[in-house]
C-alpha cells in the first residue's frame, strides 16, 4: 500500500478518542469501535460476558434492527464483523467512501443505543453453550484451556474468553444489561477511522453522531497482578481421540516492556515471524525455522505452533506440538525443549538476525496493506497501550541486537517460567486433570 498521511488525533468532550488515518489508494473507508474491556476485564460469575455481550450487539439497536445491520453495509458492497479477546471489543464496516457516515451511525447506535432484548439474550445462551460444549470436543482447545488457568492464579487472563460453563449457565439478563451500560461509554472507546476520507468532513459527522453520548463513569479496572511463578507447572489431560498433543506455555512481557521486540525476534528466529495481533496472527511455524526441521521433518511431530501476541498485561509464548504415530510424549517433550535450548543457548549470527528481522518487516507491511489492517493495527495497539507503538514498531525491532536476543531467550525459557500440559487419548474417552 502507498504511504499514508499522518495520522490525526481528537478526544471529544465525553471522552471518546478519534484516530483518523486518512489512505487515498481505493475509494473505501474503514470503522473500527474500540473498547477497553474483554474477558480479563470481568469477574467469576459473570465470565464470558464480553463476548456474550459482543454477540448481543448484532442484534440491534434502538434504530436500526438485526436485518438492518448486516444488510445495510453488505448492500452497499461491505463487510462488517467484530470480535472480543482478553483486554478488548471492537467492531467495524469496510466499504465505499460514500457511506462512511453509515459506518458512524451504526458504531454510535451501539455504543449508546443497543436493545439488549431478554428474549435474544436466552436464545443467544444456548447458542454460547454449544461454543463451549464444542470447545469440549477439541483436545487442543482443552489442553489450552487447562494450562492457561494453571498458569493464571489471580489475573482475569486465566479464564477463556468464551467464559466458564456455569457461569454462562447462570447469567442473568439485567448482568449484561448493566455491563453494556458500564463499559460502552466514550470514556471507555477508541473509534478509528481509515481510507479515503475527509478529516474535516469526518469529525463534523463524528461529533453529531457520538458528542452527545453521556462519557459515563467508567474508570481504568484494577486487576490483580500475577505473582511471580516459583517452579514449572504440569497439566495432565485424558480425552478421547488417538492423537497425543503438548503445550508448553511460558510467562512472557506485555506490550509495556521493551523484552516485547526481543521475544518477537527470537520467535522469528526460531520458528518464523508472525503478526503482532489477534487479528492476523497465524501460528504455524515456518518449514525453514528450527522447529520444523527438526520436530516435523524428523517426525517426532506432525505440527508444532508457537505463539506470543502483545497484550496489556504480561501472557504466554507457547508452543503446541502434535506428536506423531508411535512417538512418545517424553520423547516429543525432550526434543522440543533441546531445540529451544539449543537456538536460546547461541548468539544469533548476523545472517540469522536479518532474516528474522527482514520477515518481521514483511509481517509489519502486510499488516498495513489494506485499510481494515491499518485501522485494526492503530486501534488494537490504542486499546492496551497506544497507536504509537504501530509508529515506532520498525525502528525498535531494527535497534535489537543479537547478544539481547539471547539473552532474552535464555531468561524466559528458565524451567521455572513454564507451565508443561499434555493430552493423552484415555480408554474411557473422558477428559480429567490431574
Amino acid at each position: 500500500m502507498s504511504p499514508k498521511t499522518e495520522l490525526i488525533e481528537h478526544t471529544l468532550r465525553n471522552g471518546l478518542k478519534v484516530l483518523l488515518q486518512p489512505a487515498r489508494t481505493a475509494p473505501i473507508v474503514s470503522v473500527w469501535c474500540w473498547y477497553k474491556v474483554g474477558s480479563s476485564y470481568e469477574r467469576p460469575g459473570i465470565t464470558g460476558i464480553s463476548h456474550w455481550l459482543e454477540h448481543m450487539n448484532f442484534k440491534g439497536t434502538r434504530k436500526f434492527s438485526k436485518e438492518d445491520m448486516k444488510s445495510l453495509i453488505e448492500k452497499r458492497g461491505g463487510y462488517w464483523n467484530g470480535y472480543t479477546w482478553i483486554d478488548q471489543t471492537t467492531y467495524f464496516e469496510t466499504l465505499p467512501k460514500e457511506h462512511l457516515g453509515l459506518a458512524l451511525e451504526l458504531e454510535a447506535e451501539r455504543m449508546s443505543r443497543s436493545v439488549i432484548d431478554a428474549a435474544e439474550f436466552e436464545s443467544e445462551r444456548s447458542v454460547i453453550l454449544s461454543e463451549l460444549h464444542m470447545g469440549e470436543n477439541s483436545p487442543e482447545s482443552i489442553l489450552d484451556k487447562e494450562v492457561t488457568a494453571s498458569v493464571f492464579s489471580s489475573h482475569g487472563y486465566r479464564w477463556p474468553t468464551v467464559g466458564w460453563e456455569p457461569d454462562v449457565e447462570r447469567m442473568a439478563h439485567q448482568d449484561m444489561v448493566d455491563f453494556y451500560r458500564e463499559h460502552y461509554v466514550p470514556s471507555n472507546a477508541t473509534l478509528v477511522v481509515a481510507g479515503d476520507f475527509s478529516p474535516v468532513g469526518a469529525m463534523k459527522k463524528i461529533r453529531r453522531l457520538f458528542g452527545g453520548i453521556p462519557s459515563g463513569e467508567r474508570s481504568d479496572l484494577y486487576r490483580t497482578p500475577e505473582m511471580p511463578q516459583q517452579g514449572e507447572r504440569r497439566v495432565s489431560i485424558e480425552g478421547g481421540g488417538s492423537t497425543t498433543y503438548l503445550h508448553v506455555a511460558y510467562r512472557a512481557p506485555s506490550v509495556n516492556d521493551e523484552n516485547v521486540y526481543c521475544l518477537l525476534l527470537f520467535d522469528a528466529i526460531i520458528g518464523g515471524a508472525k503478526g503482532t495481533s489477534i487479528w492476523s496472527y497465524d501460528g504455524d511455524v515456518r518449514k525453514s525455522s528450527p522447529l520444523y526441521k527438526e520436530l516435523v521433518d524428523k517426525r517426532i511431530a506432525t505440527g508444532i505452533r508457537s505463539f506470543y501476541i502483545p497484550t496489556r498485561d504480561p501472557f504466554l509464548y507457547y508452543f503446541s506440538a502434535t506428536a506423531a504415530a508411535g512417538v512418545s510424549l517424553a520423547k516429543l517433550e525432550q526434543k522440543l525443549f533441546r531445540v529451544l535450548h539449543s537456538v536460546a543457548s547461541k548468539t544469533p549470527t548476523k545472517r540469522e538476525l536479518e532474516k528474522a528481522k527482514n520477515q518481521i518487516r514483511a509481517m509489519s507491511v502486510f499488516q498495513s496493506d489494506s485499510v481494515t489492517e491499518i485501522a485494526h493495527q492503530l486501534g488494537y495497539f490504542e486499546t492496551i497501550q497506544s497507536h504509537r507503538f504501530v509508529e515506532t514498531f520498525r525502528e525498535r525491532i531494527e535497534a535489537v541486537t543479537a547478544a539481547q536476543v539471547r539473552d532474552f531467550g535464555q531468561e524466559i525459557l528458565r524451567r521455572r517460567n513454564r507451565t508443561v500440559g499434555t493430552y493423552v487419548p484415555g480408554r474411557n474417552g473422558k477428559g480429567g486433570r490431574g
